[in-house]
Formats: structure tokens, sequence, C-alpha cells
């Protein structure tokens, strides 16, 4: 087996008017299958934290944003997978024509689809996954879990 290597991933928290973030449900072949996540991937080389949040948006959502500032960083090592990643947390904002745009499934085989969720909500699949031990659909995938527990007014700064 091959000596795994640590990963940057970024994770791009786009909020609408009222500060509903946008979530899906990650499928797909990769890990956290069935995991609430924000739109977000891979660091690619030579780019920006700020400018891969938004690459990936525009990817994933069909949405042009505008990426803001770096959040929150958490360590999120996946046991199972044999996977770590550093997350990096970008606060974005929707501009130009999708201001009042609803996000697409635009990589139907990598998220069941996106949807909008308050910050209240998504602390709610926490308490419940975390009073359930985890094993249940509707859980958060693991940086966003990490987020809440290493940030726990992050809500004030996104």
């Amino acid at each position: 087996m091959a000596t795994p290597v640590v990963r940057v991933g970024v994770a791009a928290v786009v909020k609408d008017a009222s500060g509903r973030m946008v979530v899906g449900v990650r499928k797909g072949n990769s890990h956290g299958i069935g995991h609430w996540q924000f739109p977000g991937g891979h660091l690619e080389f030579g780019e920006t934290p700020l400018q891969c949040a938004e690459r990936e948006t525009l990817e994933e959502t069909g949405l042009q944003v505008r990426a803001e500032k770096i959040v929150a960083v958490t360590n999120d090592i996946f046991q199972e997978n044999n996977k770590h990643y550093i997350t990096l947390f970008v606060v974005c904002q929707r501009c130009g024509a999708s201001e009042n745009q609803e996000p697409m499934t635009l990589e139907p085989e990598k998220c069941e689809g996106w949807s909008w969720k308050t910050w209240d909500e998504i602390k709610e699949l926490f308490d419940r996954q975390s009073a359930e031990g985890g094993s249940r659909q509707q859980t958060l995938f693991l940086p966003i879990v990490n987020l809440i527990k290493d940030y726990p007014n992050i809500q004030d700064l996104m």
C-alpha cells in the first residue's frame, strides 16, 4: 500500500442574503458517502484557496461566487479510508447573475443535490449525529464535524 499523503481541501461556505448556506449530500466512490458537505474540493497546484473555492463552487453548483476570507482550518483524518486532509473553510458571497440563482447539481455522480440550510440546522445535524454515534444517514462530513468541535462560535465569523 502506498504511503498516505496529506492533502489540502477547500470548503466553500456560500451564503445567501438570509445567511443560509449551500450544502449537499456526498455520493459516488469517494469517502464520506451520504454525508452533508459544503461545495469544495482539492487545492490545485499554483491555485490560492480563494481561487479554489470560487472554481469548485462554479464547477459543482453553477454559482458564481466571490471568495472573501478563510475563516477556519481543520485537521481531518479519515482513519477508515487512510486519508488525511487539512481543510480550509472559505466564506463566499454569490455575485453577478448568481445573486438570485439557485445551485444546480452539475456533478450528479458526486452529489445528490444542493440545498440551503441555516447554521442552526447544520448544528442540529451535528447534535443528532453526536447523540446517535454517527450511525444514521443525514450525518455531516468529517471536516464540518471538526469545524463545529474546534470552532464552537464559528457562525460569528461567517
